[in-house]
């Protein structure tokens, strides 16, 4: 066997991993009924090595789309439901004293796994929230002194409820800062609700993806190929030019106390370019940022009291920066 196929019978070619990353909405469809735009950005966000903040409220599929994926991808995926209670070594793992060699050996916790959902991460402390996202910017757990590094790929989906604040822990804006994307997850339209009842109503069982037919199109030998194509895709000065004229633009909107900063840019600039090549291009153009600009800004930017007061949302600053900021020709 070719040592670049994976175990789903991907070679790890550029046109061919796009070809499967293209798969993934059809097959992750099968499950999860109208979120295409969701499972871009989560594919958009492997390809970057970043992560991604889901916020919707309950029932509209959050958990099944990212078991969808994982089982599309030939990933393993685990999940943890953040709680008041949760400590920081039930999310890295601990040391267990083990009677029989009268030593100390890691336990590894759940986030030594490809895709992590972390549930509701809003409703643990500070504390727990930061050993996870330590995990995610250093990619390894440190315990006693010494660094395990964590799968690759490795990506956090972790998901927030927008309607209930009582009894969370919302997320500081330096670590908001930490995840790629935010990733809003609406309720379904009319039709995609009738197509979702009508599938129950025909016996399908979301916890059982096998029978509901979704199987894997694309491999870890895929992504690989794929994110080494994309760190060729062309990216000129002028392209480079715009996305920082948008980011200082949010420093100096009225409307905002806080802005993006220069993470939040080389993040923009990163999405714009797994977007291009998805999209088959190998060079970046204007739309390809303004595509990503919303998710990849919405939670790195503050709104003055003010203006939430009056109605304004991060969304439609960022939409009017992006019709005021001129794009290069």
């Amino acid at each position: 066997m070719d040592p670049t196929t994976d175990n789903a019978g991907q070679t790890g070619d550029p046109g061919t991993a796009r070809d499967a990353l293209e798969a993934l909405r059809a097959e992750i469809a099968k499950a999860v009924v109208g979120q295409d735009a969701a499972v871009t950005g989560l594919v958009v966000a492997l390809l970057c090595r970043g992560h991604v903040l889901l916020e919707g409220v309950p029932g509209v599929a959050k958990t099944l789309l990212v078991r969808a994926l994982a089982s599309a991808l030939e990933l393993d995926t685990k999940r943890v439901q953040f709680t008041p209670d949760l400590m920081p070594s039930d999310v890295t793992g601990s040391l267990v004293y083990d009677t029989r060699s009268a030593a100390f050996s890691f336990q590894p916790g759940p986030v030594f796994t490809n895709l992590l959902l972390a549930d509701e991460i809003n409703r643990t402390p500070p504390k727990t929230q930061s050993s996870l996202l330590e995990a995610m910017e250093e990619r390894q757990v440190t315990v006693d002194g010494t660094p395990r590094p964590l799968p690759d790929p490795f990506l956090v989906a972790a998901t927030q409820n927008p309607v209930e604040y009582e009894g969370t822990y919302p997320l500081p804006e330096a670590q908001l800062d930490r995840f790629l994307l935010k990733l809003t997850i609406p309720l379904p339209s009319r039709q995609d609700e009738i197509d979702v009842l009508t599938r129950h109503a025909e016996g399908f069982d979301p916890r059982d993806l096998h029978a509901a037919g979704v199987r894997p199109v694309a491999g870890p030998a895929d992504l690989e190929a794929a994110r080494a194509a994309v760190a060729k895709t062309t990216i000129s000065p002028e392209i480079t030019a715009y996305v920082v004229d948008i980011c200082r633009a949010t420093r100096e909107s009225p409307s905002l106390t806080l802005g993006v900063s220069p993470r939040g840019a080389t993040a923009l600039l990163a999405t714009a370019r797994a977007w291009a090549w998805l999209t088959g291009r190998d060079y970046v153009i204007p739309d390809d940022v303004k595509a990503l600009a919303l998710p990849t800004l919405r939670h790195r930017v503050q709104l003055r009291p003010e203006a939430e007061m009056e109605g304004v949302t991060a969304d439609s600053v960022i939409n009017a920066i992006l019709a005021h900021v001129p794009a290069p020709r």
